[in-house]
């Protein structure tokens, strides 16, 4: 039985990741790690460990020791933070990783530079600023006519970001976060949210699926509406998307290997802008397509250990338009479509006719 260690293992990703491997075709040994001692708790995994946040001296020691002791075959970051280190430092880990270029992680970790590499390649994005001072921001008002969107160049989980229509306030924000010199600001973008959730061997792409986010959960509590945590997320397939999405991962890395999740956001002329490139991890709510018939993590993992994942469906969007995976807080996901949603609407709608 082969044995994987899952990093961040108690986040609602890695629960996805953890979820969608104990229903592929062989059973797997898996060991979670964590530094919250916490979410540790929550973790599917066989065997849990609590370890230090990458900040602190000894990580990279402690997680090898686990590594070795368990005789890990191979080893999966789900958070931003780790995988960064444990690329930066991949040649020192004890373990089987399948992770994209060091060059292409840094750049998808700075949504700045990653706007500057599709800018360059002539893609199509929302004009965007970094913001060290005042003056930066009084023109960034003058040129997007004090509507604009402010955003942290690091993180995830719409980290810092801020939908500001006048300077006064968009100052505070930036002051409250602290956020000069590591902010961007540019034109906001109003149209839909999709993600393009894809698999890469040595440039060539193995699976990719589109999903559009039809709202977050617990939209209310952010400042920006934007949580990190998608409510309903709902299959999409669409060929202008698949191309710009691709073209967007290639402008940064000719030659893919590894995960590569592409958050694009549609304008006003409803053409999907690239705003971020989730790399070397699974966004949140992978399960779904686990669960709707394609076992992305399974495919991911088999690769990664040097292995045939014998998957023989489609490259491009395998699963039909118009899935739903609907979710929440302390509710177990459902897997849904549009057709039998709309049958209670039409329900309702005849009972409000039935009354008049």
């Amino acid at each position: 039985m082969r044995r994987i260690l899952i990093t961040g293992a108690g986040g609602s990703a890695a629960a996805n990741f953890t979820r969608s491997l104990r229903t592929s075709v062989e059973k797997f040994f898996l060991v979670g790690t964590d530094a919250d001692k916490y979410n540790l708790m929550r973790a599917e995994v066989d065997k849990r460990y609590l370890i230090p946040p990458i900040s602190q001296t000894g990580y990279l020691k402690i997680l090898n020791s686990i590594l070795v002791k368990e005789r890990i075959d191979f080893l999966h970051a789900q958070n931003d933070q780790e995988v960064g280190f444990i690329s930066q430092n991949r040649e020192k880990i004890k373990a089987k990783l399948f992770l994209p270029d060091k060059t292409t992680i840094k750049i998808c970790h700075d949504k700045y530079r990653s706007y500057q590499s599709w800018e360059k390649a002539g893609i199509k994005i929302p004009k965007t600023f970094m913001i060290k001072n005042k003056n930066d921001l009084e023109q960034a008002f003058i040129l997007f006519q004090n509507d604009i969107w402010l955003r942290s160049i690091r993180g995830a989980g719409g980290k810092g970001s801020f939908h500001a229509e006048d300077l006064d306030t968009a100052m505070n924000w930036l002051e409250f976060k602290k956020g000069w010199g590591k902010f961007t600001a540019s034109e906001y973008l109003p149209g839909r949210s999709v993600a393009w959730m894809s698999v890469w061997k040595n440039g060539e792409l193995i699976v990719a699926q589109g999903r559009e986010r039809l709202y977050w959960e617990l939209a209310k509590i952010s400042p920006s509406g934007i949580t990190g945590v998608t409510g309903t997320g709902r299959t999409v397939v669409d060929r202008k998307l698949d191309e710009i999405a691709m073209k967007s991962i290639l402008a940064i890395d000719g030659s893919p290997h590894g995960l590569f999740g592409v958050d694009l956001t549609y304008d006003k002329n409803h053409v999907a802008n690239p705003t971020e490139i989730n790399i070397g991890r699974f966004f949140t709510t992978h399960q779904f397509f686990t669960v709707a018939g394609v076992n992305m993590p399974y495919i991911y993992v088999k690769l990664g250990l040097g292995e045939d994942p014998k998957y023989k469906g489609k490259k491009l969007n395998p699963l039909k338009e118009g899935l739903l995976w609907i979710r929440g807080v302390d509710f177990t996901p459902v897997l849904t479509n549009e057709k039998e949603v709309e049958t209670y609407v039409k329900e309702l709608k005849k009972m409000k006719k039935q009354i008049r």
